[in-house]
């Protein structure tokens, strides 16, 4: 595991979840949480959502605040860069602190990309059946939520092709359940259509809900050999929520902001 030196008295760290109506997507992010606090028991883990759900991150950062809780770090829980983690999560945060002064909130970056999420990846399509030893034969259809942030679009082809040359997969193609193309049906049947033996749809989403449900239904549709399930509370996740915290808290100390010694 990847770890960077702490300071003393640890910062509370606040992860930034997106929410859902779907009821399985808080019960992910509580599982998620209840395993980073379990490997990081030195640190506050507390869940705030931008919509849907409760505790909202304002009502969050109030409650931490009153509890005498002065620094935080805001984790988003985001697989890229897009909308959320560079508009929505900043103004929210920033009128949170305008409102409590005596709390400082420090953004750390989104989860993606990083070699732990195609672990987590690669662990979840081992689990639905893939064996070692399939990859040469194996296409993959790299699944995400999608988003109309042409950044966000362009690291998921990044890491498509990357993926392609690290573990040995025939072929790796991104597909997208919403505001981008193709669709994970389309992907599949061009992927059939290309001669590859097998395919395998990953999801390249966090949690159950909406989105990653059009996302099995386009594996379902085309027929893909093989459906992962999400990446949840896989154990790499959790080393990865650690890992963006201790970078953001070495960011911090950087700066001058947060004391390296007691």
């Amino acid at each position: 595991m990847r770890t960077l030196p702490l300071p003393s008295g640890h910062p509370a760290l606040l992860v930034v979840a997106h929410g859902s109506r779907d009821p399985r997507h808080a019960a992910t992010v509580a599982a998620l949480c209840e395993r980073l606090r379990a490997l990081r028991p030195e640190v506050r883990v507390e869940v705030g959502h931008l919509d849907f759900n409760t505790p909202s991150v304002p009502q969050a950062l109030t409650r931490l605040h009153a509890e005498g809780v002065r620094r935080v770090v805001a984790l988003p829980l985001l697989l890229t860069r897009a909308f959320h983690a560079k508009t929505d999560i900043p103004a929210v945060l920033g009128e949170s602190v305008a409102r409590l002064p005596r709390l400082t909130v420090h953004q750390a970056a989104v989860l993606g990309p990083d070699r732990l999420l195609t672990a987590a990846l690669e662990r979840r399509l081992y689990e639905a059946g893939l064996r070692p030893g399939d990859e040469r034969s194996t296409g993959v259809v790299l699944a995400s939520a999608g988003s109309s942030d042409p950044e966000a679009i362009a690291v998921i082809a990044d890491i498509a092709r990357e993926w392609r040359r690290t573990a040995g997969w025939c072929a790796v193609r991104p597909a997208f359940a919403s505001a981008s193309l193709p669709r994970t049906a389309d992907a599949v049947r061009r992927l059939r259509a290309e001669g590859v033996r097998r395919v395998a749809v990953a999801p390249y989403v966090i949690a159950p809900g909406r989105l990653p449900d059009r996302i099995a239904a386009g594996a379902h549709e085309a027929d893909a050999d093989l459906l992962a399930p999400v990446l949840g509370d896989a154990p790499e996740l959790v080393e990865l929520l650690a890992l963006r915290y201790d970078e953001a808290l070495a960011d911090w100390a950087a700066a001058g902001c947060v004391p390296v010694s007691a």
